[in-house]
């Protein structure tokens, strides 16, 4: 990713984010990243990017606590991810 423009990759952050193949990390995802992913910093979006190349049932069971966070991807992104959950759950 280098030099590419912070705009460019948040845009394309957002169109992976929404076409993942599973439903639920969709609109989970999607709704995230148009609710927050132009106030990430550019290395906020570099860890939001690396999420993004998880496997969506992976991705999601640590999003909503089914499975552990390996220790590599429990960052401040992750977190952000797992607090939009709860709120929109109102949990």
């Amino acid at each position: 990713m280098g030099n590419e423009n912070i705009d460019a990759r948040r845009k394309r952050a957002l169109f992976r984010s929404s076409h993942r193949g599973m439903q639920e990390t969709d609109l989970l995802l999607g709704a995230f990243a148009r609710r927050h992913l132009e106030e990430l910093s550019e290395e906020q979006v570099q860890r939001f990017e690396a999420l993004l190349e998880e496997i969506d049932n992976d991705l999601f069971d640590w999003i909503t606590g089914k499975k552990t966070v390996p220790a590599a991807l429990d960052h401040d992104v992750m977190k952000l991810l797992q607090d939009f959950r709860k709120t929109l759950l109102n949990i």
